[in-house]
């Protein structure tokens, strides 16, 4: 069996990779000259940066499995601990919670109720509406996290330094748009269920080392071949079975095709094709985000005490300290979604995001350089009742299949939910060679 992998993010690595490891001959393509996707690294003065900071969580089971797959030590690459959640004003008490050695869900139950910075109504509140995550009601449709926090009684100060900081870092949506149902999700899956998922994991390196790079080494050990620099730009079929697809180069014959691009290059390639012509308007409504990611290098000594800070009250959310990447000095200020940064000019930007830090830790002397990374189209927009526009990975057209973390994963747009589908595409691949009825 001859299987296409169009695209060389996080999904069409994971499909190519558990394909690889059964036995199935994959090429995968990618228009870039590197892989990675949207998580990928940049150079700048011969030192490798990400395009965006990404945290990682212990409930990234499936990146974690196939990191071990591919040959990549957890320790060699993430630092390991466990939830401490910092929020730091600069006219506010700062909110600290931290998770205990304890079983799930007692561990957070335990973390809520001795919450700093919280008065006891605020710390009741918010382990109120953990207790509504795992028993959620019954509902007539998706609202908008607004909505439910609402519904579930939450102070405004929790919602400011918890659940909005929290859902902006997950679906990177404000809570007026973002989808409940997500949300409610992610809450469960990462702080509910195993006490080691909530566990923060800090990348000490970039992400290519993290999966991508010794994921393309696996695939190519394991008989399959990798095309960097190469666009798909038509499916071949017969109007009912795919039968491969055509790049400027060259045609590339397959039995089975996985898409894992982007929805506006998904979409490109499915127009044409009658038996996909209902997937074209999901895909077309599936509105974008942005995440801006700005980088700037202070002394060595600059006095962080942890690897990663919230920030309420300005434009800057969370603060990473690059330290553990071996770039001390260097800082990483993430804000995701929209907002007035995105009008602002790169140096106008750093210089508000370098007031709001020396407001956060007095005494740091000025940034000595720094630069800006956006990223407009970084995700897809989680919004209430996204999840009824999310394709399954079948389509109509047998032997072609969609991955990327906008199908019908049930979670938001992160490395977790992209690997997780394109896992899914190659196990129903590996099914229908070994005899089972897929579709």
């Amino acid at each position: 069996m001859r299987v296409v992998v169009v695209g060389g993010g996080w999904a069409g690595l994971a499909a190519a990779v558990e394909l690889c490891r059964h036995d199935i001959h994959v090429t995968l393509i990618e228009a870039a000259p590197q892989l990675g996707g949207r998580a990928r690294a940049v150079t700048r003065d011969g030192v490798v940066f990400d395009n965006g900071q990404h945290l990682f969580i212990g409930a990234y089971r499936e990146v974690l499995r196939l990191m071990t797959i591919v040959g990549v030590a957890e320790e060699r690459v993430f630092l390991r601990r466990p939830l401490h959640w910092l929020m730091r004003h600069p006219n506010a008490p700062s909110v600290e919670i931290s998770a205990p050695h304890l079983p799930a869900p007692l561990h957070m139950a335990w973390a809520l109720l001795r919450a700093r910075g919280y008065h006891f109504a605020e710390r009741r509140a918010a382990l109120r509406a953990c207790v509504r995550v795992l028993r959620p009601p019954a509902t007539a449709g998706d609202v908008t996290v607004a909505t439910w926090l609402q519904q579930s009684r939450q102070p405004q100060r929790v919602i400011d330094t918890l659940w909005s900081p929290l859902c902006l870092a997950a679906l990177n949506t404000p809570i007026e748009q973002a989808s409940a149902e997500v949300f409610v999700r992610v809450l469960r899956d990462a702080f509910l269920e195993r006490r080691a998922d909530s566990d923060l994991l800090i990348p000490r390196c970039d992400l290519g080392g993290v999966f991508p790079t010794p994921a393309a080494a696996f695939i190519r050990r394991h008989g399959g071949h990798i095309q960097l620099g190469e666009r798909v730009n038509a499916l071949l079929s017969d109007g009912a079975r795919i039968s491969g697809v055509r790049t400027r180069r060259a045609d590339y014959p397959a039995e089975q095709v996985i898409l894992a691009v982007p929805p506006e290059s998904c979409a490109a390639l499915l127009a044409g094709h009658p038996a996909l012509a209902s997937l074209l308007a999901p895909l077309a409504a599936l509105g974008t985000q942005p995440i801006c990611t700005a980088y700037l290098r202070y002394a060595p000594d600059l006095p962080l005490a942890v690897p990663m800070t919230g920030m309420a009250g300005g434009l800057g959310q969370w603060l990473f300290d690059l330290t553990v990447m071996d770039k001390p000095g260097w800082v990483a200020v993430v804000i995701s979604g929209p907002g007035r940064h995105m009008a602002m000019d790169n140096e106008s930007l750093l210089n508000a995001l370098a007031a709001e830090i020396a407001a956060l830790w007095p005494g740091p002397a000025r940034y000595q350089e720094g630069f800006v990374i956006r990223e407009k189209r970084a995700t897809f927009s989680c919004e209430a009742g996204i999840n009824a526009l999310r394709l399954p990975p079948h389509t109509a057209l047998a032997g072609c299949r969609l991955a990327g973390d906008h199908t019908a994963t049930g979670y938001p747009s992160t490395l977790e939910g992209a690997v997780r589908s394109g896992v899914s595409c190659a196990q129903d691949i590996i099914a229908l060679r070994n005899g089972t009825d897929t579709p």
